[in-house]
């Protein structure tokens, strides 16, 4: 079976999965919410978000999507462009080759903005262009960008990752697991009596704990927050000091949306054989070009699967997964989050694009959450698609 005979395969399965998306986009067919208007997106392009990009097409728009760093599935760009959906660019790691198919998706001045990371607002803000109604933000490393520039922007930005439903399906549930089956698949390693250290105890963090502990590992969180280190101590975690969670861990994740989380400054403290993965949104949170330009590594080493082996001076071993990019859509073989997370996280987008393109919000929602209404729709509609399997 050729590569693209298999995305078609997954594609399929992966509608039929998303019971919720399915019969909105089914809805779209009557009602033509986008009718008359495009869509630009710059977001992970593989089956899941492909799903989402054609429900919006049924629903009337034409859609023009740009991948995220280092995630585009080419079998997936060319599912979609037979489609008829226009896709700007191909999988890439540079970041100044990435900057320009964003802008590529703002030259076409869309109507509508499905954005993540706020990268396609924050260049909007570059070079206005008349006609922008609105739009969706998917992430918190967004909504923290974007959030300081409400009075420029001063339009309806609904924020996804903000609605409950985002937080406690997709980030704390099925983030977790697919980091953990990520680590699984890339290392082969198991984690039992490992000790992890997991940076960040926001929600995507919680599940991330959450998953490595019920694999039997022993987990410690670092948080800089006071009091989610103190949450995190009562779940029942160890909360040493960041310096002893680095030096004492076989396994560190980070998923932290900050930058330089982990850096040649932690050379010193890394013990012999450490597996370092990021599953935050941006591949800035383990710095990886520092890691191997430190005068400490003698050599650097690509294995099975992308898994990058620095070897110190004195004979130590760290090993990096994907890159330091996202290692649940960057590694071989990559899942993503599961398709139910994503079915209710995608439907959320899919109605809060409806209400920006029906003019039911306005510009004093401009990066806000999900308003309850639509987190109401979305939670009654999986729950009465659930009882009926």
């Amino acid at each position: 079976m050729s590569a693209y005979a298999a995305l078609v395969t997954r594609f399929e399965w992966t509608t039929q999965s998303c019971a919720l998306l399915a019969a909105t986009a089914a809805e779209f067919d009557r009602t033509q919410p986008f009718a008359g208007l495009s869509i630009g997106t710059g977001i992970h392009l593989e089956p899941k978000t492909a799903t989402l990009l054609l429900a919006l097409q049924r629903g009337g728009a034409q859609v023009i999507a740009t991948g995220n760093l280092n995630t585009t599935q080419p079998e997936t760009v060319d599912y979609l462009q037979a489609q008829g959906v226009t896709v700007i660019g191909h999988r890439t790691t540079d970041p100044v080759e990435h900057d320009g198919f964003l802008r590529g998706v703002l030259a076409t001045r869309p109507q509508l903005l499905l954005d993540n990371g706020g990268d396609l607002f924050a260049r909007y803000l570059e070079a206005p262009y008349d006609g922008l109604l609105g739009g969706t933000e998917e992430t918190t490393s967004g909504r923290a960008r974007l959030a300081p520039l409400r009075e420029q922007l001063d339009r309806p930005v609904l924020v996804i990752n903000d609605s409950p439903i985002k937080q406690f399906a997709e980030n704390r549930h099925a983030v977790g697991q697919s980091t953990l089956e990520s680590f699984l698949r890339i290392t082969n390693r198991s984690t039992n009596g490992r000790r992890v250290s997991v940076f960040g105890y926001g929600q995507c963090g919680r599940g991330v704990a959450l998953n490595f502990r019920n694999a039997h590992a022993r987990v410690a969180v670092v948080e800089i927050d006071p009091v989610l280190r103190l949450e995190a101590l009562l779940d029942g975690f160890a909360v040493p000091d960041r310096d002893d969670a680095v030096a004492d861990a076989h396994v560190i994740v980070t998923i932290t949306g900050a930058a330089n989380v982990i850096g040649n400054h932690d050379l010193a403290r890394l013990r012999d054989g450490v597996i370092l993965l990021n599953a935050g949104h941006l591949p800035h949170e383990i710095d990886a070009a520092a890691l191997a330009a430190d005068p400490q590594v003698e050599g650097r080493e690509v294995g099975p699967d992308g898994i990058q082996t620095l070897r110190l001076l004195d004979g130590r071993r760290v090993h990096l997964l994907t890159g330091g990019h996202m290692v649940n859509l960057a590694g071989p073989r990559p899942m993503g989050n599961s398709i139910e997370s994503m079915d209710l996280g995608f439907t959320l987008q899919a109605r809060c694009l409806e209400a920006v393109a029906a003019g039911t919000v306005d510009a004093g929602h401009c990066v806000v959450p999900v308003p309850p209404d639509i987190d109401a729709v979305v939670a009654e509609g999986f729950v009465a698609l659930a009882n009926l399997r």
